[in-house]
């Protein structure tokens, strides 16, 4: 039964981990890699994922900047040794960096770190310990999709504008409808569409076809294959589709698709194929390859100009929504409020820094970490009937018993959670969902003790959303 608590254990972890109450730690709200890629920020930190509501965002940091200098000084004359402490110095509460990428080439900008102490553990930590609560929500899940990428040798930072190969009448609305796809995603890079004379031209190839080598299994066979999940950008979640999961053999698909994009030099290599990116899939029922294109176009994009893999990319879904009222919790007595961010909600409401906090609604904030999970454990196991089997799927743990409720059980799923027995008291991250809370009305009442006084401060939580894709 251990996967059914992989995710509360974080709170064990992070228990495990922390320092003396007087210590922090500061982030910047992004990660990075140093590039080994010829093609793009060779040798320098490239950003390769920025945190929703982090000062990263806030300053404007993206996804695939190339980090050029720090505090004014090269990275190159740093070394890659030096970067992570020159990038969080000690005695500063900000950075200056110049960052490039396809738009700008040397862009400044200032990034603040976001210090909290080490025994604070977030609600946005919380959602995802919790994330049984509402999976409709609150997830982390990884997919792979079949995408084969190839590069010439050549530095992706020359090219800042781009056009479209000539349109086949006979396929214009399928082209049109794939053209305009890439330049979102080439818009979004910070590219510029220019007919006239553009760095790059993008061709398109496509092909879709009955597989002529499908063998159609008994209907009796137990060797259906699993059911392939990937994210889609427009719908914001992760969808199911007809595709065959990897190692499938080629007799099991009914149909093939493939799409294909390709950037190719007007200005340094004139004729070069300089990026090509191919998707290759098998499929058990048909598939337009208009929508294949919508949903897979931005994955497929997600390789230029930083490209990780040249097969089969992995990619890693963070998707929260919960309740932030800005109460940072003590890890090692999670009564004990150790922090609040400053202008929250709870913090406008009257919470402050070492309040302890009695209830949450009418659940008690009295035990231990462990405790919390061993119940969160009986509460996912109790309430496995109520899961709706038609929304299965694997998250990015590997705990592949992960279920939607039941919509006509709702009332069950929260008569379940006010339970006391299931100590679920931090299920108010998900107030607003109707499993939870029927009633719909989004206030979260803390009992509060400061001192020697006792007092209920309700507090109207906002709903934060956080979503990243990352190649893994």
């Amino acid at each position: 039964m251990k996967p059914f608590i992989l995710s509360a254990l974080l709170l064990i972890s992070f228990a495990g981990n922390a320092q003396s109450p007087a210590s922090t730690v500061c982030r910047l709200g992004f990660t990075y890699d140093i590039s080994r890629s010829p093609h793009w920020g060779n040798g320098k930190p490239v950003v390769t994922n920025v945190y929703p509501y982090s000062s990263a965002e806030e300053a404007g940091l993206k996804v695939n900047d190339i980090i050029e200098t720090i505090e004014g000084t090269s990275v190159e004359e740093l070394g890659a040794e030096n970067i992570a402490e020159q990038l969080n110095p000690a005695e500063k509460n900000e950075v200056k960096l110049t960052v490039t990428n396809l738009a700008d080439s040397a862009k400044p900008m200032t990034v603040k770190k976001d210090c909290k102490r080490t025994d604070a553990i977030t609600e946005s930590q919380l959602a995802v310990a919790f994330s049984m609560y509402s999976l409709e929500s609150t997830s982390e899940r990884s997919f792979v999709c079949p995408f084969k990428t190839s590069t010439d040798t050549v530095n992706f930072a020359r090219y800042k504008s781009f056009a479209f190969a000539p349109i086949d009448e006979n396929n214009r609305l399928l082209e049109e409808t794939i053209n305009a796809c890439i330049e979102k995603e080439l818009r979004k890079k910070g590219m510029a569409y220019n007919a006239a004379n553009p760095d790059i031209v993008v061709e398109t190839f496509y092909l879709y076809n009955k597989n002529p080598n499908y063998v159609k299994a008994p209907k009796n066979s137990l060797s259906q294959p699993l059911p392939v999940y990937r994210y889609d950008f427009a719908l914001n979640q992760m969808q199911k589709y007809p595709f065959l999961p990897s190692g499938t053999a080629e007799t099991m698909a009914e149909y093939i698709l493939q799409l294909g994009i390709r950037f190719i030099d007007k200005q340094h290599k004139p004729g070069s194929v300089v990026w090509e990116c191919e998707a290759n899939e098998w499929m058990s029922a048909p598939f337009r390859l208009e929508n294949y294109a919508q949903t897979h176009i931005p994955l497929m994009c997600m390789q230029y100009p930083y490209a990780k893999y040249s097969r089969n990319v992995q990619f890693f879904v963070s998707r929260k929504m919960y309740n932030y009222t800005g109460i940072n919790y003590d890890i090692n007595r999670l009564e004990q409020i150790v922090d609040v961010d400053f202008d929250s909600p709870a913090y406008i409401a009257g919470i402050r820094m070492r309040d302890r906090i009695e209830k949450i609604e009418n659940q008690n904030l009295n035990r231990t970490a462990e405790e919390y999970t061993a119940a969160y454990k009986q509460f996912i196991m109790q309430t496995m009937s109520l899961r709706n089997p038609e929304t299965l799927f694997t998250d990015a743990n590997g705990f592949r018993f992960c279920m939607y409720w039941k919509e006509f059980h709702y009332t069950q799923v929260a008569d379940a959670l006010r339970n006391p027995k299931n100590m679920a008291v931090f299920a108010y991250l998900y107030k607003y969902a109707p499993y939870v809370n029927p009633s719909g009305v989004n206030t979260c009442t803390f009992h509060i003790r400061r001192g020697k006084e006792r007092m209920a401060i309700v507090v109207r939580p906002t709903i934060h959303t956080e979503t990243t894709v990352t190649i893994q």
